[in-house]
């Protein structure tokens, strides 16, 4: 990532309009290389390619997230990895390349970021510092405008393209909660933020408010600490579209 960071790099897009770089491929590609290396009987889930076969471990991947700010030579943008058995992570690894940060977990063994102890705050929605971040799709799951204008009395809101890098923010107590509009490729971009965030204290549920597999497509995500967590389910139902 960063040594084509500073360089001009290949575009392309997808049917969803975002965009894709040859550096996605390739960290793509490379992991599912290692993976065949390491573990033959592991099948891998890739953004942008994928090596399948029977298997109840997949490695789940997100080699950018956040190619939008990539491209655009704006640091928001992380590497995303999960290992997911029979549908749940166990093991997620989010790395930001910017800050040298790696962020870790375990299930049932908590959440790291350089080995310091990771845990969400206690802040709930109306309270000073509330602050939700909402990812902005153009695949019409959520009327994103109605949200926001819903959301503005009782949180801060912001929108920083990266919901990964989003998500161990709030495993980080700096952000209190995260609405993900994403459905196809979803489990890719938050396969690995969601133990990250559970092991640090948080909640993760579809938009709906609940449960689901990490090992196929989603149905969203609201990503939080937890304490409002019902709240923003409700609020987020009455803008959902299809």
């Amino acid at each position: 990532m960063i040594q084509y960071y500073q360089s001009s790099m290949n575009l392309a897009y997808k049917e969803d309009k975002t965009v894709v770089t040859e550096v996605d491929k390739k960290i793509n590609h490379y992991l599912i290389e290692k993976v065949k290396e390491t573990y033959q009987s592991h099948a891998v889930l890739g953004e942008e390619e994928s090596f399948r076969q029977n298997s109840d471990y997949i490695w789940v991947c997100d080699p950018i997230d956040g190619t939008g700010m990539y491209v655009n030579h704006i640091p928001v943008f992380v590497f995303s990895l999960a290992l997911v058995y029979q549908g749940e992570p166990i093991v997620g690894v989010v790395y930001n390349p910017n800050e040298d940060k790696m962020y870790t977990a375990i299930k049932d063994e908590g959440s790291y970021c350089n080995d310091i102890r990771l845990f969400v705050n206690n802040k709930k929605l109306r309270d000073l510092g509330y602050k939700t971040n909402i990812e902005l799709f153009n695949n019409d799951i959520i009327d994103e405008v109605s949200l926001i204008h819903d959301l503005k009395p009782i949180s801060k809101i912001s929108s920083i393209g990266s919901v990964a890098r989003s998500g161990v923010a709030i495993a980080e107590g700096h952000f209190s909660c995260d609405v993900f509009p994403g459905t196809e490729h979803g489990n890719c971009d938050i396969a690995a933020v969601s133990l990250i965030v559970q092991e640090a204290g948080g909640k993760v549920t579809d938009l709906y408010g609940e449960e689901q597999r990490y090992d196929r497509d989603i149905k969203g995500a609201i990503i939080s600490n937890g304490i409002s967590h019902d709240q923003i389910v409700k609020l987020v139902k009455k803008y959902i579209l299809k």
